[in-house]
């Protein structure tokens, strides 16, 4: 099997496996009890949040466990919102469905909600984001990098924008965190979200940083994280979270330069065998190892079913709209026709790929592509 789907998920390490495992077993406390076995739980969630917290340059106070990137769009997008009643925020139009479909949501409280626009490549156009703020604009949504076709923004730009017109930031980082560099500080954003299982961590975990540590309560019951987030601890999860943060940290040079190696080499070679082939997104301002294609006369769909039977395991967009049976709204957006975009095929490959795989992998899609267009 050729894994080529990190975007949808990783596989845990192993250093990561072995970080959880004795709070699954042995010091299973609950953290919140008064006992030793309650008090090394509680240990290992703080050393976790400062681990994480030095990693994007944060004060430990601004980092609160959640349980993945959807709680965290949902986090920062609604509390922000609800707790003000009214007034305007604006959204990419490549957001995650995440933050999307939470900003639609929020309308029917009263909320007015404004899409910005990309460009081509998928950047969001800064001179029109600009002109959309408003005087009750409160919050601007921007993911830091997107999750289908890679493009990274230029956030601390949004955040020079919103910030002089009195209005927060929030950045979704999970399909940036571990492929390039997160300072909270330097981003300049208010609010910025990580899941664990796109960097090799568990599922089901995940971290909100918010400027100052003090969001809005989101989930009500117990005193958890400050009394800010009830539920007990995911404390297994959050060790492994912190470990794959500090591997992913410790590791980003060595595996960016490998990744990049191997998808620049993959890219030149799609566009120059297949014909009527594109790269979707920026070629330069991209997270290595992301590729989208789009591919004329061709159906994603059954691009990714004819490379699967080969052990190739790709997607043809999100994994969590991959049943929608719809073009993706991010390929939308940069302006392609729905013929085009439903062509689309995304690979999102780690760097442990070699070259012989990349040829493998290659030569089936020019294999596939050929088929299916002999079909259409």
């Amino acid at each position: 099997m050729i894994y080529m789907d990190n975007a949808a998920t990783t596989a845990v390490r192993k250093e990561v496996a072995e970080a959880m495992l004795p709070y699954l077993l042995g010091d299973y406390g609950n953290p919140s009890g008064v006992y030793r076995l309650s008090e090394k739980a509680k240990n290992v969630v703080e050393e976790s949040r400062d681990i994480i917290a030095d990693i994007i340059n944060a004060d430990r106070n601004e980092i609160f466990f959640t349980s993945g990137g959807t709680e965290g769009d949902n986090w920062a997008v609604k509390a922000e919102s609800l707790k003000r009643k009214q007034g305007h925020i604006i959204v990419s139009s490549i957001e995650h469905h995440a933050v999307t479909e939470s900003a639609l949501w929020l309308k029917n409280y009263g909320i007015d909600v404004t899409f910005a626009p990309v460009d081509e490549q998928g950047i969001v156009k800064l001179e029109q984001l600009e002109k959309m703020i408003r005087n009750d604009t409160f919050l601007v949504s921007v993911m830091l990098a997107n999750n289908e076709i890679g493009t990274i923004q230029p956030i601390e730009n949004v955040c020079e924008i919103a910030h002089e017109y009195g209005a927060k930031v929030h950045s979704d980082a999970v399909a940036a965190f571990g492929h390039i560099d997160v300072d909270v500080k330097k981003l300049g954003v208010d609010f910025l979200n990580v899941s664990g299982h796109k960097i090799c961590g568990p599922k089901g975990v995940g971290f909100l940083y918010v400027r100052g540590g003090k969001p809005e309560r989101f989930m009500h019951g117990g005193g958890q994280e400050n009394g800010l987030r009830a539920g007990t601890e995911n404390v297994a999860g959050i060790a492994g979270l912190a470990t794959a943060a500090r591997i992913a940290y410790e590791t980003l040079s060595d595996r960016a330069r490998q990744e990049k190696k191997i998808s620049d080499y993959m890219i030149k070679r799609i566009l120059r065998e297949i014909p009527y082939s594109r790269i979707n997104g920026s070629r330069e301002s991209r997270v290595t190892g992301n590729m989208n294609f789009s591919f004329q006369y061709v159906n994603g769909g059954m691009l990714v079913v004819m490379l699967n039977k080969q052990g190739i395991c790709a997607s043809a967009g999100s994994a969590c709209t991959s049943n929608s049976g719809k073009p993706s709204h991010v390929l939308l957006a940069l302006g392609l026709d729905e013929k085009i975009a439903e062509g689309s095929l995304r690979l999102t490959i780690n760097h442990t790929i070699t070259h012989r795989e990349a040829d493998y992998v290659v030569e089936c899609i020019k294999k596939d592509v050929a088929r299916l267009r002999e079909l259409a």
